[in-house]
């Protein structure tokens, strides 16, 4: 047991070598969990900062769909193995709602208003899942969740931070190992090892707790 699980842990995470190893997150991605995935666009190889899609003032350098587009994302395996073997690098992006995770997510700079918020959301005792993180923003998963359930969740607050981003039916999200134009996409929590989809919240406990937290520690960044 403890031999599969060490292999899961570097199917995502890296290769003996040291290069990611994204073709094998990519297929727990798809396959274990049935998260439908697609290969993003990659960063310029001439500036990292900047996007190799056709857009020069893309806000999301090399973590977004191009080609193909987000309706392709799949949780097959051939296709992912097909896509990968051609594009070896390229960031793996999940295709959130459906069946699959969304995710709140909000601003790790200035001032690493996201880790302030997942030290009070602790203290608090919420039970989180896999929080995605990035040089810029982090995400918490939750469970797949309407656009009118939101609308109804973010009426019924008198204040909701600016710097909040919501990735529900028909967004997408950056999953680890990518490398995107802002740097390293990782797990700040990982999921639990196992052969099924990983836990995760309901979404109102989420907002209510960040949105909470943000305003009650003052970190409420701006929007970025």
């Amino acid at each position: 047991m403890r031999e599969i699980l060490g292999r899961r842990r570097r199917l995502l995470s890296q290769h003996d070598d040291g290069q990611p190893e994204l073709i094998g997150a990519a297929l727990t991605y798809a396959t274990q969990w049935q998260w439908p995935v697609l290969p993003g666009a990659a960063p310029d190889p001439r500036s990292r900062s900047r996007c190799g899609c056709p857009d020069p003032e893309c806000t999301v350098p090399g973590a977004h769909p191009f080609d193909p587009g987000l309706l392709a994302a799949t949780t097959d395996a051939r296709m992912v193995r097909w896509w990968w073997a051609n594009r070896p690098t390229a960031p793996i992006v999940l295709a959130t709602g459906g069946g699959a995770p969304c995710a709140v997510s909000l601003p790790a700079l200035p001032a690493l208003p996201a880790a302030h918020a997942l030290a009070a959301l602790d203290r608090a005792g919420l039970r989180l899942g896999p929080v995605v993180a990035s040089p810029s923003r982090w995400s918490l998963l939750v469970r797949p969740y309407s656009m009118e359930q939101l609308g109804e969740l973010l009426y019924a607050k008198d204040f909701v931070p600016g710097s909040l981003r919501f990735h529900g039916e028909g967004g997408y999200l950056a999953l680890p190992p990518s490398e995107t134009g802002t740097g390293t996409v990782r797990w700040e929590r990982a999921p639990l090892p196992g052969s099924a989809s990983p836990w995760v919240p309901d979404v109102e406990a989420v907002v209510d707790a960040v949105v909470d937290a943000l305003t009650r520690t003052g970190v409420s960044a701006p929007e970025l």
